[in-house]
């Protein structure tokens, strides 16, 4: 089925510099917007960039009723535009609204959305090695009501902005063992925006003491690493990778997905199993190359190299023939074009 999209360009159209601008503060010209009431999307658009005019009312801002995506659009080295694994994106942006009570927005035009508004703002992508282009799909309950409900009404609305490096240096991090990020049965594998307020207090108490993120831990027993941050989380001992096994209270991450698939495609040893704190602690004693690294859509690959762990500091290994960095390169050189896509991850415009 073929969805139309009605496009206003944006008048006298410019695109700044934004290598100095911090991330996320710089939006491209341009918006896609959709909304959904009487059971169906209507007037789906793309439209010049502006604030939105709500009601006080609106559902979302009481009730939580709120889903994003992060994706990412890179330049490739033909020149051509590469969206990537946007159906992986939307498959995992469907469990987190059915998640919320959500209606689900159709395959076609979440795709054809997120290609007409990447093909219109592409001046807006960056050229750079480190340089994307970051989509940020989301819906929120749109519904003018004071009441606890599923609401009827949503905007759906995707915006881009230009990406570099998400972290500069390597992260100090500590394991979480007070407070938790998610609980079984909860909404932990959905990107929701109640999971991410949930964690800003341990985390805003983890940077007063001096540490970039935390690595979280199970809520029963707080013994089995789960994420880290923003980001999912992943070790290499000894050149073998083990991170945690997808659950209720993990978030299923497109990198660490594609991450694991090319550490097969690599032959490194992988070990996907629930792992306690203390067994990466027992190994970091033991003096084996111990590599930590968070994963995810806008760090890509985050080198960690302190762990804190029950107020003792451990090193990690970073040097240039880790794991993660081999990782790392084979995926910058799937995105770019360099390397063949055998698993046909690139979504080309």
């Amino acid at each position: 089925m073929e969805y139309t999209i009605s496009i206003l360009p944006q008048k006298d159209r410019q695109v700044k510099e934004t290598r100095s601008i911090p991330f996320g503060q710089q939006p491209t010209e341009h918006m896609f917007i959709a909304e959904y009431y009487d059971g169906q999307w209507h007037d789906s658009r793309i439209i010049p960039f502006a604030d939105l005019t709500m009601s006080p009312f609106a559902l979302c801002l009481h009730y939580g009723q709120t889903v994003f995506e992060g994706m990412k659009a890179f330049q490739m080295q033909d020149g051509k535009i590469n969206i990537f694994r946007p159906e992986k994106h939307y498959d995992r942006f469907l469990k987190s609204l059915a998640r919320m009570c959500m209606p689900e927005v159709p395959k076609g035009l979440f795709i054809e959305a997120l290609h007409q508004l990447v093909q219109l703002d592409a001046a807006w992508l960056p050229k750079e090695a480190d340089g994307s282009l970051y989509l940020r799909p989301f819906m929120i309950a749109s519904e003018e009501r004071l009441g606890v409900k599923v609401a009827d009404k949503y905007i759906f609305m995707i915006v881009c902005t230009p990406a570099y490096q998400y972290y500069a240096k390597p992260l100090k991090v500590k394991v979480e063992t007070d407070h938790v990020r998610a609980a079984d049965g909860g909404t932990g594998f959905a990107k929701c925006g109640g999971n991410y307020g949930g964690a800003f207090y341990p985390t805003q108490l983890a940077r007063e003491a001096g540490y970039d993120q935390v690595i979280w831990t199970d809520s029963k027993t707080n013994e089995y690493i789960e994420e880290s941050g923003t980001m999912n989380v992943m070790f290499a001992i000894d050149g073998a990778i083990v991170t945690p096994p997808l659950s209720g209270t993990i978030l299923d991450g497109v990198t660490r997905d594609s991450l694991l698939t090319l550490a097969k495609d690599n032959n490194i040893p992988i070990d996907v199993k629930r792992i306690k704190w203390k067994e990466i602690e027992d190994a970091l004693i033991a003096g084996k190359r111990v590599e930590a690294f968070g994963v995810g859509t806008a760090a890509v690959v985050a080198p960690i190299e302190t762990i804190s762990i029950s107020g003792k500091h451990y090193a990690c290994y970073l040097g240039n023939d880790a794991v993660m960095n081999k990782l790392q390169n084979a995926l910058y050189n799937i995105r770019r074009g360099i390397d063949p896509d055998k698993h046909n991850w690139n979504y080309i415009l």
